[in-house]
């Protein structure tokens, strides 16, 4: 499992995380959830695809895998018209690109709408490299498990802005749902493997900075 400082590689699996500066929350209401999720894909989609994400008040987690070299370099031709070279442009560098215009958009929405200024995530956004499936299992159930973890809900399944749901519904999805359903050998295997114990974190979500 390769942690933090890392260019985000085409093809390669990543826990991507991110927090609001201090004690700032990220979202105030349904609609913000709502609209972050439709800038995430309208940004990141055409260069990632999504295993699972939990937002909570003052944090996100997400499990992507950066689409092949030749997917993300037709869009960047795309995005910057003009033939994409190797030597002029790193893919690595444009798929970050691509989360930094997702985050960076939501925030200057997101201050005109509830009327506040400067920046609303920390600096970084934080990635760990799953190297193996069993790191992609423990990204995905760490995510998962978030909402308990913080003493928000009881149970994985009660937080209304995971995909923790979505993966075992049968509802048309953007989520690589075949994808994680064979990691965990189906959907029972998935849900018997969420219901182990979870341990709650001392501190409240928002006095949190360790995330």
């Amino acid at each position: 499992m390769t942690r933090y400082h890392q260019p985000l590689i085409p093809g390669e699996i990543y826990h991507l995380f991110s927090r609001g500066v201090g004690n700032e929350r990220l979202f105030l209401n349904d609609e913000n959830y709502r609209y972050f999720l439709a800038r995430l894909n309208y940004h990141v989609s055409p260069v990632a695809e999504l295993f699972t994400y939990t937002l909570l008040p003052n944090h996100f987690h997400l499990v992507v895998r950066i689409k092949q070299a030749d997917v993300v370099a037709a869009h960047c031709e795309m995005v910057k018209q003009k033939p994409y070279h190797l030597l002029e442009t790193d893919l690595s560098d444009f798929v970050m690109e691509r989360f930094s215009n997702w985050l960076n958009g939501y925030t200057k929405a997101f201050n005109k709408l509830h009327h506040r200024r400067g920046a609303l995530f920390m600096d970084y956004l934080k990635r760990s490299r799953a190297d193996t499936n069993a790191d992609l299992i423990a990204f995905i159930f760490y995510t998962h498990k978030n909402a308990v973890h913080h003493g928000i809900t009881n149970q994985i399944g009660d937080w209304p802005h995971d995909a923790y749901k979505s993966l075992l519904s049968n509802a048309p999805t953007l989520l690589l749902r075949k994808d994680v359903m064979e990691l965990f050998g189906g959907p029972t295997g998935f849900v018997q493997f969420h219901q182990q114990p979870i341990a709650l974190k001392k501190t409240h979500w928002e006095d949190d900075i360790n995330l």
